[in-house]
């Protein structure tokens, strides 16, 4: 289980990676942050139609619907380090 320094320590190092990772890991790194942080998501996100972005971070977010905050916090630490070593 992962505790809260632990996840907070992976976030600033996935703001210096190596490289940018794609769009979709991108997504997944939000999805995890959001759910260890804060749980399961809204089923109303908070954006206008028109911003594309808000509204594909908001559904990955809900993907992670009913994953503990510590599943997620422990899947976000391990995400970052295999980026940290693959990118």
């Amino acid at each position: 289980m992962a505790d809260i320094a632990l996840l907070e320590k992976a976030a600033e190092e996935s703001k210096t990676l190596p490289s940018k990772p794609d769009n979709e890991t991108l997504l997944k790194l939000y999805s995890l942050y959001k759910q260890a942080k804060e749980g399961d998501a809204p089923e109303k996100g908070e954006y206008n139609m028109f911003d594309f972005v808000a509204k594909a971070k908001h559904q990955a977010w809900l993907q992670m619907k009913g994953t503990s905050s510590e599943q997620a916090a422990d899947d976000y630490i391990a995400l970052v380090k295999h980026l940290k070593e693959t990118l």
